[in-house]
């Protein structure tokens, strides 16, 4: 007899529906895009196939938070268990779900703490012309550290602007970026 996660599974050409890599069935659970405990039925039409880190973040928020979840990423999306970046809670999400995220995120290491001070000097220096776009930005940072011969990947960029953000160097607003590099 076929599961419901085997027919999701199925139609999504297994893969997940959220950052559309493959998706090993073990690694894999049923997501209610309406949650179960909002009214969410266990239709085809209101569940996807995602990894279970990620069901696990989205827990039984309102569908209007998981597609902040989902938008937030910018077009680039990755399943915090799938070694990527995790995604952005928005400030209203329970402290339980922020803490599942923020172990999906690697530390700030010895290299990115170089390439993260790089970045910030290069900013600084900048002064009115710093990127405005997100997508401006993470073209500036992979072309600097180009320039330094360091490491440049999408998820490397990525957690340097999230340590940007976190450490409250750089706000983003939807895909607008300000600073207070003070």
């Amino acid at each position: 007899m076929t599961t419901h996660l085997d027919r999701l599974l199925f139609a999504q050409g297994g893969q997940c529906f959220f950052c559309r890599k493959q998706l090993p069935k073990a690694e894999a659970s049923v997501e209610h895009l309406v949650a179960s405990a909002n009214g969410g039925t266990n239709d085809d039409g209101n569940c996807v196939a995602c990894c279970k880190s990620l069901n696990n973040l989205l827990g039984s928020r309102s569908i209007k938070e998981k597609m902040q979840i989902v938008l937030n990423q910018r077009g680039n999306f990755q399943c915090p268990g799938s070694g990527g970046i995790e995604p952005s809670v928005p400030p209203s999400s329970p402290p339980a779900a922020t803490s599942v995220a923020a172990k999906a995120t690697p530390a700030v290491g010895s290299g990115s703490a170089a390439s993260l001070d790089l970045v910030l000097a290069d900013l600084k220096k900048r002064g009115a012309s710093r990127p405005r776009k997100v997508s401006t930005l993470t073209s500036t940072i992979k072309a600097l550290l180009k320039q330094q011969q360091k490491p440049n990947s999408d998820v490397e960029v990525a957690n340097l602007i999230a340590e940007l953000q976190k450490r409250g160097k750089v706000v983003v607003t939807d895909s607008k970026v300000g600073y207070k590099l003070g």
